[in-house]
């Protein structure tokens, strides 16, 4: 076993494929803490490097909405009254705090999206 550091995209590329090579390695033999060593080299370099973010907190809602086959009026339960589920979904208003609890809970959409600060559209960039 000749394990190397993840310094580049290239090194990526070369422990994906070992990996691929040993996807049939068993735990607990030096093929399988091979595959193992690799993985965590891997993911530690990707999360590094190739880090993605959180969605904005309404593209987060509108997937869960696709996901679900839900439409606008299914909101109203999470949001509260028709008018404010269009004044948040166009980003109008801003979510509450019992706004972001209720679509965790009832949607479980992870609150690390929820949470997220983002622009409305009628703020300026700063």
């Amino acid at each position: 076993m000749n394990i190397n550091p993840i310094k580049n995209d290239d090194d990526l590329d070369a422990a994906v494929l070992r990996m691929r090579s040993l996807r049939d390695a068993k735990p607990n033999t030096p093929d399988g803490d091979e595959m193992e060593i690799l993985a965590a080299l891997a993911e530690a370099y990707e999360e590094k490097h190739h880090a993605i973010d959180p969605p904005d907190p309404i593209e987060a809602i509108k997937f869960r909405m696709e996901q679900m086959n839900l439409k606008d009026t299914d909101l109203i339960e999470y949001l509260g009254q028709r008018s404010r589920v269009s004044e948040v979904l166009n980003k109008k208003r801003r979510l509450s705090l019992t706004m972001i609890r209720s679509l965790n809970k009832g949607l479980h959409i992870p609150l690390e999206c929820l949470i997220k600060d983002y622009r409305l559209d009628n703020e300026k960039a700063v």
